[in-house]
């Protein structure tokens, strides 16, 4: 019973989570959506990768994905080219313009937060990162997602 009040207070406060990576998603460069700026970050991390594996990470429909995609080319913030692999797929990557654009980006971001979390020590900080991951993990290994791909809590795409 009382591990069953632990997961709901635990499901409340990932609901809690939700409406920070909203507030956190909204901050965006001009002319770049919530979905373009989640896939400029995600791009930062990653040397290049095919749109199929984007959709995948991202959990999106493809055809979403490639809005995204091409809304970034149309920006020059990514450019795409044939997969070596297979001819049919395209492989992302950013370009300079969008290396400072995601830096820009993360930086906005990083201040926010910080300036929401003024109060906190570096070590609630650090222990509230670690749990997240954990949890992350947990379920990207029970769910057969990518737990590599490195997407935080304030970088995936709202619901």
């Amino acid at each position: 019973m009382a591990v069953n009040v632990l997961h709901e207070e635990l499901i409340h406060q990932l609901s809690g989570v939700g409406t920070v990576r909203r507030e956190l998603g909204r901050i965006v460069p001009a002319d770049c959506s919530e979905g373009s700026a989640t896939l400029l970050t995600l791009l930062s991390r990653q040397d290049s990768i095919s749109i199929r594996k984007l959709t995948d990470l991202l959990g999106i429909d493809i055809s979403v994905t490639s809005r995204y995609v091409a809304h970034l080319a149309m920006l020059g913030w990514v450019d795409r080219r044939p997969d070596p692999a297979d001819r049919r797929s395209r492989i992302v990557r950013l370009t300079d313009k969008g290396r400072i654009r995601s830096a820009e980006l993360s930086e906005r971001r990083s201040q926010a937060l910080a300036a929401r979390l003024s109060d906190w020590s570096d070590e609630d900080i650090h222990r509230l990162t670690t749990l997240l991951s954990r949890l992350r993990t947990d379920f990207d290994l029970r769910t057969g997602q990518y737990a590599h791909a490195d997407l935080s809590v304030a970088d995936t795409p709202a619901a």
